[in-house]
């Protein structure tokens, strides 16, 4: 299904633009820290964090976010293997197209192990503001699940409408992303509320290695409970438009994930997309 989806979700942004021809253009796209050259778009990575920047990617350029994840000692799993992958192309400096989509996923539960695919979700981030430096860049975004997979779900679960307010801002060398997540999660029929809130720091370390460290917290509704975590990963600006990433996660509640490491990369392909 990898493969397949990837495919298809490359084409559903082909042809949501009015006009799309691919070709390589000279533009310089600038985030802090980047030193990027003509016809080099610069990654802007949101993985491996839960949160998410404010600030887009570059405009009229394909972003793929892929890493694998393995989970240990969740609720009703006791450990889970999975790839996720993430699509990313903004239109404009104000608006980006997103799909999500977790291809595989191997389980072992009280049952015997088992293979199987997450969701698929659509959506979209709009820029409300754009900031500098302290003075933060505000977005919001909305997702919606077009196919329910059948692999277990971890800690945080998976929503079947999600709307994020999202900020991030520079101050002294360090990045800050913070979001606010309000889903719709549904067990069965029955329909619940979830919040979520996450805070993630990010600061350059020697050469091109970088780390970054995050707090996040979210309700589940369905168990009474919070679940909440400490993240911390490292990554490594390998070429402008290429970064890759490992870490780690610790749950900090009863009903959390206990650990979780991934790895994965950021990548943008370096022909433009014209958008007419």
């Amino acid at each position: 299904m990898g493969k397949l989806t990837a495919v298809l979700l490359s084409a559903l942004f082909l042809t949501v633009a009015p006009v799309a021809t691919a070709q390589q253009e000279t533009g310089v796209v600038t985030t802090p820290g980047a030193e990027p050259q003509p016809d080099d778009p610069v990654a802007n990575p949101a993985r491996p964090t839960i949160s998410t920047p404010a600030a887009l990617t570059p405009v009229g350029y394909l972003q793929f976010e892929n890493g694998f994840q393995q989970a240990w000692h969740s609720p009703g799993v006791s450990s889970q293997s999975s790839v996720n992958e993430v699509v990313k192309l903004a239109l404009t400096p104000w608006i980006e197209l997103i799909a999500a989509s977790g291809p595989y996923a191997h389980s072992r539960a009280e049952n015997p192990p088992a293979n199987g695919t997450g969701d698929v979700d659509l959506g979209f981030q709009a820029v409300v503001h754009h900031g500098k430096g302290a003075r933060p860049t505000i977005a919001v975004s909305y997702f919606h699940s077009i196919y329910n997979g059948d692999a277990p779900d971890l800690d945080i679960g998976s929503a079947r409408n999600t709307a994020i307010v999202l900020f991030s801002a520079d101050v002294k060398g360090f990045h800050i992303d913070t979001d606010y997540l309000f889903n719709e999660v549904v067990d069965q029929s029955v329909r619940r509320a979830q919040f979520g809130q996450t805070l993630s720091i990010s600061h350059p370390l020697v050469g091109k290695f970088g780390l970054s460290g995050e707090l996040w917290h979210f309700t589940q509704p369905f168990l009474h409970s919070r679940c909440a975590g400490s993240l911390w990963a490292l990554n490594y600006n390998a070429k402008n438009n290429l970064v890759l990433d490992g870490g780690f996660n610790r749950g900090l509640t009863s009903t959390s994930t206990r650990w979780e490491a991934f790895a994965g990369f950021t990548y943008v392909l370096p022909h433009r997309i014209r958008l007419h």
